[in-house]
């Protein structure tokens, strides 16, 4: 079988086609057809050796696959042949609290991923995929969607009346907007590109703010929301962004700490956020439990991922890079159909 590997360094330049004899599943295992996977901005921190030194080569990387069961081993009783299934983030978180060893269960980075024509998982580590979505749809819920379902809905127990700000318009940020919305919520939005931000007021967004045009974006945050602030904020940015959504959020409201993007040497002074009693979340994917909750949710409401663009499995590296080149709107997917 095909696979793409990193084998003895990382870099862009370093993913490499390689050939692999094709797995068998043992008791309590499937194997799996994988049919579509998608990316998310943790692949290139791995893909540049910046994930930390517990993600060692050789490698098979891509959190995000979805496909077809094709054989299971002895003692399976979740999947069966035929079955449409995506894989959880993380292979040993089921249910209940994030823990240290559930942590480096995470496919493409303690353990080799999803970008390979079949890989081998334990039952337990799979779920079905809503009926009305494409494998290319499905292999964008793994990482992205339950992040965003896990910040609102998990963590952050967002109701009908709330109001949320997304910042930028990848795949977390338009998960959030979508479940948001979902949910009866308000959704403001922030980019920088005018095009991105009308998209997302066409996905429902309320308002758009262009952080370049308006560096001080938390008090136009503000205005919009009559001095309140908004009850959730999904924060991508981390330490460069934190003071704005600092201020961006109401007394009482919660900030979700999803990513790094801007600026981690930044220096983030607290105490704005202590002043407002707000709550400071940090959002580490979700659970298996939280991945099924969702597609629940999906699945009833007829909800479609946005996909920006689809490569064939054979352009998986162009793929990488036209995530690097940061002009998506939403998921990019590499398909194997």
């Amino acid at each position: 079988m095909r696979v793409f590997v990193f084998e003895d360094r990382f870099s862009l330049d370093a993913l490499k086609l390689a050939e692999r004899p094709e797995p068998k599943p043992g008791p309590r295992q499937a194997l799996l057809r994988v049919r579509a996977n998608s990316l998310n901005y943790r692949d290139l921190l791995v893909a540049s050796g910046g994930y930390g030194r517990q993600v060692k080569t050789p490698l098979i990387p891509l959190s995000d696959g979805a496909g077809e069961v094709v054989e299971v081993g002895a003692q399976v009783t979740r999947v069966g042949p035929g079955a449409r299934v995506a894989a959880i983030f993380m292979q040993s978180w089921l249910a209940g609290a994030l823990t240290e060893d559930k942590s480096k269960s995470a496919l493409g980075g303690g353990m080799d991923g999803m970008l390979a024509e079949y890989v081998v998982l334990d039952e337990e580590g799979l779920v079905p995929i809503p009926e009305h979505l494409s494998y290319a749809e499905a292999a964008t819920l793994p990482c992205a969607a339950v992040t965003a379902w896990n910040a609102l809905v998990a963590e952050g127990g967002i109701r009908a009346g709330d109001s949320v700000l997304v910042l930028g318009t990848g795949g977390v940020s338009l998960f959030a907007l979508q479940f948001a919305r979902l949910h009866g919520a308000r959704v403001i939005a922030t980019s920088s590109s005018d095009d991105k931000l009308a998209r997302a007021i066409a996905l429902g967004a309320s308002d758009g703010i262009n952080y370049r045009q308006t560096p001080e974006w938390g008090r136009a945050v503000l205005e919009l929301t009559g001095g309140a602030g908004v009850n959730h904020v999904i924060e991508v940015g981390g330490a460069g962004t934190l003071p704005q959504s600092f201020r961006a959020v109401r007394f009482g409201g919660q900030i979700s700490l999803i990513g790094v993007l801007a600026e981690p040497g930044a220096q983030v002074d607290p105490r704005p956020l202590m002043m407002k009693g707000a709550r400071l979340q940090g959002i580490y994917v979700g659970s298996r439990e939280m991945f099924e909750a969702m597609n629940r949710a999906i699945a009833l409401d007829g909800l479609r991922p946005v996909v920006d663009r689809v490569f064939p499995f054979a352009e998986a590296p162009e793929a990488f890079r036209y995530m690097q080149a940061a002009g998506h709107f939403g998921k990019i997917v590499i398909s194997q159909e």
